[in-house]
């Protein structure tokens, strides 16, 4: 499994989470190892443009757009579950995203302290979806973040959460799994989605 490494905020954290799962993965730089990989990881902290714009200048953004296409399991954390959108208003629209969600990441609302940050229980769209195996009714993940994916297509929404109305929490698009809130941050609950992620790499 690879976690692309681009060189923005602690990306090691995702890797030693997913290890701690049983999953053989790998913070990396290298492409063709990316490319070889049964999954691929992106994470990411910090801002849209900032993040968007690592991506590219490492080489690694046909990576992600080739693994996310692949059919091969894909996992987007926080910012890089935003970089999935098309685009986000965090940067007024200025740097395009991978744009394999078509949507955009918009504010979420400023009537409460901005950014969220807290655990907050999601509700799932989709009971049965396998990321969400053995978790409680309404899991509880953490938080840090001022905006979220509004996708296109609806259907695509996996969780939300209540945060001074609906903040999508989690998306689904095919093999394409994305989290606004830290799994790995997550305690109990967000152990056990990393660990749905890894056993579906065998399934």
């Amino acid at each position: 499994m690879a976690v692309l490494d681009y060189g923005i905020g602690n990306l090691r954290s995702a890797e030693r989470a997913l290890a701690h799962c049983g999953a053989d993965a790998r913070l990396t730089t290298d492409p063709e190892l990316a490319r070889q990989a049964d999954a691929v990881v992106l994470p990411g902290v910090g801002a849209f443009g900032a993040c968007m714009r690592a991506l590219r200048a490492s080489g690694l953004e046909p990576v992600a757009r080739e693994a996310a296409a692949s059919g091969r399991p894909f996992l987007g954390i926080c910012v890089g579950m935003q970089m999935l959108f098309s685009s986000s208003e965090e940067d007024g629209h200025a740097e395009p995203g991978l744009g394999i969600i078509p949507g955009t990441v918009r504010w979420i609302t400023d009537q409460l302290p901005r950014p969220q940050m807290q655990w907050n229980q999601l509700d799932l769209t989709y009971a049965g979806d396998p990321l969400f195996a053995g978790l409680p009714e309404h899991p509880w993940m953490y938080f840090v973040h001022s905006l979220h994916g509004v996708p296109d297509d609806p259907a695509a929404v996996a969780a939300t959460c209540d945060y001074g109305g609906t903040v999508n929490a989690a998306f689904r698009s095919g093999t394409v799994f994305a989290t606004q809130f830290h799994p790995e941050k997550s305690g109990r609950d967000g152990l056990a989605l990393l660990a749905n992620f890894v056993k579906g790499l065998s399934a």
